[in-house]
């Protein structure tokens, strides 16, 4: 049973980048929906307000930090698992490992059967050109320098590792509780 929301929609000004082929994609608008996760006797509901899109995609929602941080939900991503709080304890959610990794192809085969517009193929050929001109990123230099409190404060240097001199940290002492 699919939902109507064609009714409720309200214009959008917010495009989509780095989710399809191409520099942008305007959404169709926008809409408030209850989102609800649980049981009947333990469940959390709240309004979340979403792009809609009309183009092609592996996923049917997609659910970004504002929604996680209105349902107060902690994601782990390495374990499939969504822990929240519901009405009468935590819920939890687990993901389907198989599911996700058949998604993760689809997206690849979509990707990989969807031919790169003019910018982003001259951004590749560009790219792949100056990977075999031999040029090579410079090795970031790591800072040395020692750090120095100010000339008012106490402090203590503790050795973090027996062997290594080099790696202390410096603690206030006589501090006041301001």
């Amino acid at each position: 049973m699919g939902l109507n929301i064609s009714n409720k929609l309200k214009p959008s000004k917010a495009p989509f980048y780095g989710i399809v082929l191409g520099n942008a994609s305007f959404p169709v608008g926008t809409v408030v929906l209850p989102v609800t996760f649980g049981t009947p006797d333990n469940y959390r509901t709240e309004l979340i307000k979403f792009e809609v899109a009309d183009f092609e995609s592996s996923y049917h929602a997609i659910l970004g930090r504002p929604a996680l941080a209105k349902f107060m939900a902690i994601p782990h991503y390495v374990y499939l698992l969504l822990k929240m709080p519901g009405k009468t304890g935590v819920l939890t959610f687990r993901g389907d490992l198989q599911r996700s990794f058949e998604c993760e192809k689809e997206a690849i085969t979509y990707a990989s059967t969807n031919p790169l517009p003019d910018t982003a193929g001259e951004v590749l050929a560009a790219a792949q050109q100056y990977s075999t001109s031999g040029s090579e990123i410079p090795a970031k230099k790591t800072n040395r320098s020692t750090p120095k409190p100010p000339d008012n404060i106490r402090v203590k240097a503790i050795q973090q590792q027996e062997d290594d001199p080099s790696k202390t940290a410096l603690i206030g002492i006589g501090l006041s509780d301001k």
